[in-house]
């Protein structure tokens, strides 16, 4: 395994350090755990990556907000933060192949009658979304009889499903599937996608090479198993959840 480091933003790097970028606070994937060490999916995948490339590995904790910039100023090689491939974004960086597909999915209350989109679309109902997240956008183009409110935070969304003052709110998958656990008695999650997005590795727009070596990476990784030792790893109960609803899983 390469040596892993863990730094603030701004410290210069070795010539042969491969710097990767990530916000450690979205737990199972970006974390700091219990000894103060960088844990989760993102980091064992970066671990991997550093191992396969023969290069020293040091983690950036930066907010998600500082990825892209610090990306494209160079203080970074790379970004493996739970990132969408979004067009926007693809208009200032680059994206490796896609390494996790993730779906927009419902939380609705225990005892609602609510099963589809279709139940949920109707006037009367309400929509909660959380603000400048993509199930905003996508609920804003979609969503044609039922009110939309918007929120800032998920957990006032959650808490206005709890209530009852909201049908349900739309939010990914693996968020949706976490507050229907906490909230079991209260909520359920109903996982089927009702839009896909895609989890990539950011990188600058003229680095070509690193792109082409990501890229080899991942499709090793994933034909060696590597994924699906992750998702085993840190995903399990998540990975069954979807097993019983007959989805496919997030690798």
């Amino acid at each position: 395994m390469g040596i892993i480091t863990l730094v603030g933003c701004g410290k210069p790097a070795p010539s042969n350090e491969l710097v990767i970028g990530m916000e450690l606070s979205y737990p199972p994937f970006e974390t700091i755990d219990a000894s103060g060490q960088p844990s989760g999916v993102s980091v064992d995948l970066a671990k991997a990556l550093a191992d396969s490339l023969g290069r020293p590995l040091r983690i950036e904790n930066i907010p998600f907000t500082g990825l892209i910039p610090s990306l494209k100023t160079g203080k970074i090689d790379c970004v493996i933060s739970s990132m969408t491939e979004t067009p926007e974004r693809r208009k200032s960086i680059a994206f490796s192949d896609p390494y996790l597909t993730i779906g927009l999915a419902l939380l609705v209350a225990q005892k609602s009658d609510i099963s589809s989109l279709a139940q949920l679309d109707v006037a009367g109902r309400t929509l909660a979304v959380r603000q400048g997240t993509t199930g905003e956008v996508w609920a804003r183009a979609h969503i044609k009889n039922a009110s939309i409110l918007a929120l800032e935070k998920e957990s006032a969304a959650v808490l206005e499903v709890i209530q009852g003052k909201a049908d349900a709110f739309l939010y990914d998958q693996m968020s949706v599937w976490k507050n229907a656990k906490e909230h079991s008695e209260k909520t359920r999650a109903i996982l089927a996608p009702i839009q896909t997005e895609s989890w990539a590795v950011g990188l600058a727009l003229d680095n070509d090479l690193l792109r082409s070596q990501i890229n080899t990476f991942l499709e090793t990784f994933r034909k060696e198993g590597g994924f699906e030792k992750l998702g085993e790893k840190y995903l399990s109960e998540q990975k069954e959840a979807f097993r019983e609803q007959g989805l496919t899983f997030y690798f």
